[in-house]
């Protein structure tokens, strides 16, 4: 094996089967923040979200032989499981953060995004108004509000910036599905960004 081959995900990963400590940690490192982001933004709550990340991390230490590279990368492995998880969470605490409702796809869309591009949110006309309509902070807060099977494809692939390949992975789902939710997902992020925003009450003595 190459130095180069020793520091890819398959190489850390059976670098770290045959007992390497050092090469779990490096696989951590690169992979930890984005199953955190993940978990954070399908939750809203830092605990669950750090909570199912270790959970992912000891997943793989308990039985990385459940991973098959022939099925997909690590990485969409990774997401699948913290989605597992996230969604176990849900079930066990619907009082704390109940699911949201599962929407049905948007009816008539198809499979395909305009262009068959990932560009951000359907067009650029889409994308424009988009990017001057808000923050990221209320980007991100319209996000939350999504349903779960929307919210996830919008983290997946705009957040994480992952293929429709990768998220199909990580979600169990044919690439078809990404797509067509992803399409309904930002004309469902359009729709709330531009509802107004209600004015802040003055004070008394203002």
């Amino acid at each position: 094996m190459t130095k180069a081959l020793e520091f890819t995900d398959d190489g850390l990963l059976r670098r770290m089967m045959a007992g390497d400590e050092e090469a779990f940690t490096l696989l951590y490192r690169r992979r930890q923040p984005p199953i955190y982001r993940f978990a954070l933004h399908m939750s809203g709550n830092a605990a669950v979200a750090e909570d199912v990340t270790q959970e992912v991390f000891m997943t793989l230490i308990r039985d990385a032989t459940r991973f098959d590279p022939a099925r997909g990368t690590l990485g969409g492995y990774l997401f699948g499981v913290a989605r597992n998880l996230v969604r176990r969470r849900w079930e066990q605490e619907r009082n704390s953060f109940p699911l949201p409702p599962e929407d049905e796809d948007f009816p008539g869309n198809g499979t395909g995004v305009p262009g068959d591009a990932r560009g951000r949110y359907g067009s650029h006309r889409a994308d424009d108004e988009f990017a001057s309509l808000e923050t990221v902070g209320r980007v991100r807060q319209a996000v939350a509000t999504l349903p779960a099977n929307y919210r996830e494809v919008v983290v997946l692939c705009e957040l994480e910036e992952m293929s429709y390949e990768e998220a199909a992975e990580a979600l169990d789902c044919p690439i078809g599905t990404v797509r067509s939710r992803l399409h309904r997902a930002r004309a469902l992020l359009v729709e709330k960004l531009r509802e107004p925003r209600p004015l802040r009450r003055a004070a008394v003595g203002e």
